[in-house]
């Protein structure tokens, strides 16, 4: 199965997930609100075909761009405000970074977790399969 999404159709995290779950997992409740349930999702079940799937990410460029470093800052800035007191000086940190334009931004969250769920990551028995287009 090869599911197709957009990346002109978001600009923010929130939108990424609300784009997924259109195109991926139609009526999904609760609908994706993070990391750790989008990782869930790709693990299979939950809507998804349990022998995996292809996501291709047409025009993933403009995502590239647009969940770049200003939406990883305004996703660090949430995360920092609700995150357990132990994790917000790891947070704070990754927060400095990416408002000098370093480190990993959304994209590439979004990008390795998928990933990881394919050939060669952790989760390869998920077969899931990410093209950029």
């Amino acid at each position: 199965m090869v599911y197709e999404i957009d990346g002109t159709r978001f600009s923010t995290l929130e939108e990424f997930y609300a784009e997924f779950t259109r195109v991926v997992i139609p009526g999904f409740d609760p609908p994706l609100s993070n990391l750790d349930a989008f990782d869930d999702v790709l693990s299979g079940g939950c809507g998804t075909p349990d022998d995996g799937f292809t996501l291709r990410w047409r025009n993933h460029q403009i995502s590239r761009q647009r969940l770049g470093y200003s939406e990883t800052v305004r996703q660090l800035e949430l995360l920092l405000a609700r995150c357990h007191p132990t994790n917000r000086p790891q947070v704070a940190q990754d927060l400095k970074q990416a408002q000098s334009d370093q480190g990993p931004t959304v994209f590439d969250w979004l990008t390795e977790l998928i990933h990881e769920h394919g050939p060669g990551g952790r989760d390869a028995t998920d077969r899931v399969e990410l093209l950029l287009d």
